[in-house]
């Protein structure tokens, strides 16, 4: 897929992947699978020919590169195209071996195609405003130490964006809405996953609090329970009920503590500092 062929998804990898000794590693469950595609992808009347194209184009590239020359494997074709970029962007100039494998793996060509590929890819998430710092940079095909902090950045700001549209994701599929990329294979196998309307309200509940590896511990003094409780309210992005923020805390969920989350909630609507919305609770203003 294009997509997976553009610097947008290579930082992405290299943000959510672990790594293997020094090395990169593309972790499915952590870098694909929560990866948030564009609408385009997963819009059926969408015309994705051009991307179409310049992933075959991408392909067709390297196979007749890797055909013509019995020497040149995927790594240095992109451990070549790496230098070129970092040349091009006042870096060391090529050495004369360098220079003899870019013009022999015609790495100016293979370095157009991927600025294509940034470009659209950019595009068709409506953030071409990223481009000029981005497109033709180092570190668009492997990590990359030559990065100007203007391009640092952009990069910086586009992961942003990937985990706000990430968490838009998530709060769609709580609902019940589901973008599948394949949906003749995907929705006979996993649509019975797909949360009904009871289910989808729990969860979306749960998504609107940050569920980090932070969170505090629950405390045994009153007082301090609802201040704790009312912070928590206070950084949700929604409505949440006792549930969520019983889990919240700590300790290891309990009815016994999600009915006290039940009656601060219920202290913190009586003093004004709370509100009910939608079913659960938010901070009041």
């Amino acid at each position: 897929m294009t997509f997976l062929s553009s610097r947008l998804h290579v930082q992405w990898a290299l943000k959510s992947g672990g790594t293997l000794e020094d090395r990169p590693r593309y972790n499915k469950t952590k870098t694909f699978d929560p990866f948030p595609f564009p609408a385009c992808v997963t819009d059926l009347d969408a015309d994705n020919s051009h991307l179409d194209n310049l992933g075959e184009r991408l392909d067709a590239f390297r196979k007749e590169r890797l055909d013509d020359w019995d020497w040149l494997t995927m790594t240095r074709l992109y451990n070549a195209l790496e230098r070129y970029r970092e040349a091009m962007n006042g870096g060391d100039p090529l050495t004369e071996e360098e220079r003899d494998v870019h013009e022999r793996a015609q790495i100016a060509i293979l370095a157009e195609i991927h600025d294509d590929i940034d470009r659209a890819v950019l595009d068709s998430y409506g953030w071409s405003d990223l481009a000029p710092a981005l497109i033709g940079k180092p570190g668009g095909t492997t990590p990359s130490l030559h990065k100007s902090p203007e391009q640092e950045e952009a990069e910086e700001e586009m992961l942003s964006r990937l985990v706000a549209l990430n968490k838009e994701r998530a709060a769609e599929e709580a609902r019940g809405h589901v973008r599948w990329l394949r949906p003749d294979y995907q929705i006979p196998k996993l649509g019975h996953k797909v949360p009904g309307a009871g289910e989808a309200q729990q969860v979306e509940a749960d998504l609107a609090i940050d569920q980090g590896p932070d969170k505090p511990a629950w405390p045994k003094d009153g007082l301090e329970q609802i201040r704790l409780v009312r912070d928590v309210l206070g950084a949700a992005r929604g409505p949440v009920d006792a549930e969520a923020v019983t889990r919240a805390f700590k300790q290891k969920y309990s009815a016994k503590r999600r009915d006290r989350v039940e009656e601060v909630l219920a202290n913190l609507a009586d003093l004004g500092l709370a509100r009910e919305d939608g079913g659960g609770f938010i901070a009041a203003r």
